[in-house]
């Protein structure tokens, strides 16, 4: 099997995060009636490499970026239990490195910098209909939590 390893991203895999960014919309778009058409951005990739309170992890095979998410340190709710949490986000494997433990090894990453920062709460969103996606998180351990919905009154 190909040696995969994972690093903090580097503001030199900008390039390769943005085609990762259009890979996640378009993967998503199906799932979403909301979202503009034309290119849209979901993040500022370049700040969140900079950023203290963000971890943007990326796979490396070969020397090739071919994987990335992050963590961002959020405050929680008032009436949760823990003061703050990892929103997790920016999950892509390049359809050629899917089914093989990469977003795992993104996971084990963002997993073990929010111990660092001595965070023990994850949470991720992902859309109802994402059954591939759900069923990956599914394995690395995270459950359902909360199902939001929506209704467009155009449409009434």
């Amino acid at each position: 099997m190909e040696q995969i390893t994972t690093r903090k991203a580097q503001l030199s895999d900008l390039k390769m995060l943005l085609s990762f960014e259009q890979g996640i919309i378009e993967a998503e778009r199906p799932f979403d009636p909301t979202l503009k058409e034309g290119e849209i951005h979901y993040y500022d990739i370049a700040k969140m490499i900079t950023a203290p309170d963000v971890e943007v992890i990326v796979a490396e095979c070969d020397g090739e970026v071919v994987s990335s998410g992050y963590a961002r340190i959020t405050t929680s709710k008032i009436y949760l239990k823990h003061s703050r949490h990892c929103y997790l986000g920016f999950m892509y494997t390049r359809p050629e490195y899917r089914g093989k433990g990469v977003n795992n090894k993104i996971l084990e990453a963002l997993k073990q910098w929010a111990l660092l920062q001595n965070i023990h709460e994850l949470r991720l969103e992902v859309y109802n209909e994402n059954l591939p996606a759900i069923k990956a998180y599914e394995k690395a351990g995270f459950t359902p939590n909360l199902l939001e919905m929506r209704i467009g009154l155009d449409k009434l």
